[in-house]
């Protein structure tokens, strides 16, 4: 018997068909004016995405990141709310619908989804990509400016990926507290950036006051540890590459690590992990070295060797943003 396709398989054999033809060239074009605007440090007053070229370079250059990154964020959330299935799901600034995929794949079975956007001709790559995925059959993609006049029906779970670097100040706060009104949870993310984590601590701080409780990455819901300037919290994820996000990006690689802060809250009780893993672990001879964020509202490094047996074992398979001690 075959195994069963994973949802990132299914992306990214969907993504290579609806993209085959694609002219590399036009494509590298409108990728370095898209990475060109991501980058940028005005938030935009227009769809960043404005046509089917934009979008396809898109879909080839950020949405397998985004898959994984929110993936690895709602991954974290799930072990912290080990009980509760989200029966309908809200993707705010959602595009071609990279986090509904990393929904359906941390939570199997058919729910509620509404994607929003300002970009037509990005719902509209997404409901073409979507016909590959059962759990989206039904899915409503809906045109929406998002800013300070979005209002959002009440659901399980809302997502907003990579879209607060798009908005102003006020645009960005609203939209948080439209979310924290609407959902009886909340997933942000962000880029692995000192800018992104900033945006995503912001966040953070608002759902918090709104009576949410953090599930992941932080370990408690109190103020974050780390000092603003000095550092950033953030994680990493392995994107597999296709051939033609290679020639899109011009390299060489069947992979690249996607940097990522993030922030998944509920209204409801949670169990986050007793600490976390915040840098990659440092493997030495017979010891292995983790940064830790723990409940206590504290940064620490702890040192695992080979006198604490399958301690030692588990610290040396562990991986950057992984709870600590692992999980049963």
């Amino acid at each position: 018997m075959n195994a069963p396709v994973s949802p990132a398989e299914t992306l990214r054999a969907t993504l290579a068909t609806v993209l085959d033809g694609l002219p590399p060239k036009q494509a590298a074009q409108a990728v370095d004016r898209l990475i060109a605007t991501y980058r940028g440090a005005t938030p935009t007053d227009a769809p960043i995405l404005r046509d089917r070229a934009d979008v396809a370079a898109y879909a080839a250059y950020r949405m397998p990141a985004t898959f994984e990154a929110v993936r690895s964020a709602l991954d974290a959330f799930a072990d912290a709310v080990p009980r509760w299935v989200p029966a309908s799901h809200v993707d705010v600034g959602g595009g071609t619908g990279a986090a509904t995929w990393a929904v359906s794949a941390t939570w199997s079975g058919a729910r509620s989804v509404t994607v929003l956007d300002w970009a037509e001709p990005a719902l509209a790559l997404g409901r073409e990509i979507a016909v590959a995925n059962p759990a989206l059959e039904g899915a409503t993609w809906r045109r929406s400016r998002i800013g300070s006049s979005l209002a959002l029906e009440s659901t399980d779970l809302v997502t907003v990926s990579y879209v607060l670097n798009e908005l102003t100040p006020g645009d960005r706060t609203a939209l948080v507290d439209a979310a924290a009104g609407a959902a009886q949870a909340v997933v942000i993310v962000e880029a692995g950036t000192p800018d992104g984590y900033a945006r995503v601590i912001e966040a953070r701080d608002r759902l918090i006051a709104a009576g949410f409780h953090v599930a992941a990455p932080c370990p408690h819901s109190a103020a974050c540890p780390i000092v603003p300037g000095e550092d950033w919290c953030h994680f990493s994820t392995r994107v597999s590459r296709s051939s033609l996000h290679r020639q899109v990006k011009g390299g060489s690689l069947p992979y690249e690590d996607e940097k990522f802060s993030y922030v998944a809250a509920a209204r409801f009780p949670v169990t986050p992990a007793v600490s976390r893993v915040i840098r990659r672990p440092q493997i030495r001879k017979g010891q292995v070295l983790l940064d830790l964020c723990e409940t206590e509202e504290q940064l620490s490094r702890t040192t695992v060797t080979k006198r604490h047996g399958d301690l030692y074992k588990a610290a040396r398979n562990a991986a950057w943003g992984d709870p600590w001690p692992p999980l049963p």
